[in-house]
């Protein structure tokens, strides 16, 4: 059966990484662990407890980011949930009819792998799982 760790984090679109940063880093006071490129997206990592807020600014035309803001602005986009097991999560969700965004799973934050469920089959949340490696 799968486990869910934790929530992982918790994703925000935002146009403006530096102006959102400024707000999460300086007027919250929470610090920012990392941040990285994915493709023609930017994101930024900050912890709170064992959980993350992540910013997420597109970079390019081709950034998954784009649909959302062109939908929802700046906004919460999805949640994401920690497994131990991410090969086996997918094969349990497809056994279950759980459509998935991506069948296999792939790259994602801190060297992850990760998987998206289809809103369709979650009451309407964008949900990531996501294997984190050791030491992450």
């Amino acid at each position: 059966t799968m486990k869910i760790k934790r929530l992982e984090h918790v994703a925000i679109t935002v146009k403006d990484m530096d102006k959102a940063r400024d707000t999460w880093v300086n007027v919250l006071g929470i610090g920012q662990e990392y941040e990285e490129q994915i493709g023609e997206t930017k994101l930024a990592m900050l912890p709170i407890g064992q959980t993350y807020i992540e910013l997420l600014e597109a970079t390019g035309p081709d950034s998954p980011v784009n649909e959302w803001m062109d939908k929802a602005g700046e906004s919460l986009w999805h949640l994401c949930f920690e497994v131990e097991d991410i090969d086996s999560a997918v094969i349990e969700l497809k056994g279950k009819g759980v459509k998935l965004l991506n069948d296999e799973p792939k790259p994602g934050h801190g060297g992850s792998c990760i998987v998206f469920l289809d809103p369709a089959s979650t009451g309407n949340v964008l949900i990531e799982l996501a294997e984190i490696p050791e030491g992450h």
